[in-house]
């Protein structure tokens, strides 16, 4: 596996989001597969795991703990703060108290003495992005968190945090049909030396070719609530999906590879952390990291999904206005 740099960490380029195991995608795989996979990422030589304290409010991590603890060694290990359950709902808090005690119950769930990437998931815009940062900077101080990151921020707010502390890694939604970061976030990264890790690469499953049908999709299944996802829009992007599978034809690579290989493409600094609960899927996605595009394909792949001919919002409006992102 092809490795790229985030803080003082190798990690492999293509690293493994591990949300869907527990969380959002409908009901998680079993105990016994979800275990499986995960281990299967370690020999397939994927070296960065990402996950957080929300991911089913705390399940996620305590999957990775039991499962991978004895390989602690072996991997590069990413969580986030400052977006939790509460009761069964989602409560967004960065006051600098709530994120060191966050950071307690991830080490305790994640049966580890340090987290290497610490995120903030959400910026809670009532407290200063300096004070959950300096927070953070604390944590690493005391040696509980090795590198700092921040989730779904604009470049504005990625400087404001840079300049109290180095941050390591910026991670937002990337993929051929999400080009948000290219506004301003994915060149701020590159000035200031940090990695920028895609979430969602395979634009939550679309980019497959698997995903046609959208009233099968469970009814808890994150993507629901998405205006992408709404049966209108969808039969349109439909369209576009077509002319894409095609070029993955051409070049003897699925669909979700060329999603992949599409988004590495874009920088050395740049990573992809596709989520999977199946490991024919975790197999595919690792090898993507081995595809090379050529120039006039990553012209062809942007005139044929964009901003333009993408149709739907990714967020609907109450989970638009918890991110801090530049929006076309």
């Amino acid at each position: 596996m092809k490795t790229r740099r985030i803080g003082p960490f190798d990690v492999s380029a293509i690293g493994l989001g591990c949300m869907n195991l527990s969380h959002a995608y409908g009901t998680p795989p079993p105990e016994e597969a979800a275990q499986a996979l995960l281990r299967e990422a370690l020999e397939l030589g994927i070296t960065f795991f990402d996950t957080a304290a929300l991911y089913g409010f705390g399940a996620n991590e305590e999957l990775i703990g039991r499962t991978l603890a004895a390989d602690r060694e072996k991997f590069t290990l990413a969580s986030k703060c400052g977006l939790h359950g509460v009761e069964g709902k989602r409560v967004v808090d960065g006051r600098p108290e709530t994120l060191k005690w966050s950071c307690e119950q991830s080490l305790k769930r994640l049966r580890t003495d340090r987290i290497d990437l610490f995120y903030l998931h959400r910026w809670d815009k009532n407290v200063p992005i300096e004070d959950s940062v300096g927070a953070l900077a604390d944590l690493v101080r005391e040696g509980k968190v090795r590198a700092i990151g921040l989730s779904e921020v604009s470049a504005d707010t990625l400087k404001r945090a840079h300049a109290v502390h180095p941050i390591a890694a910026l991670q937002t939604e990337y993929s051929l049909w999400t080009r948000n970061p290219e506004i301003a976030v994915l060149e701020a990264c590159r000035q200031i030396g940090a990695a920028f890790v895609a979430f969602s690469p395979v634009a939550r499953g679309f980019l497959g070719g698997e995903l046609r049908d959208v009233s099968a999709l469970e009814a808890k299944d994150l993507r629901r609530s998405m205006p992408r996802f709404e049966p209108a829009n969808y039969a349109a992007n439909l369209k576009l999906l077509d002319g894409f599978v095609a070029i993955a034809a051409e070049l003897q690579c699925t669909p979700a590879q060329l999603a992949l290989a599409w988004v590495l493409s874009r920088g050395e600094h740049v990573l992809a952390i596709p989520g999977t609960t199946r490991i024919a899927h975790l197999r595919e996605n690792a090898a993507a990291a081995d595809i090379g595009l050529a120039a006039s394909t990553l012209a062809r792949l942007d005139a044929l999904i964009n901003p333009r001919t993408v149709v739907g919002g990714r967020y609907d409006a109450a989970a638009q206005a918890g991110v801090d992102t530049e929006e076309f």
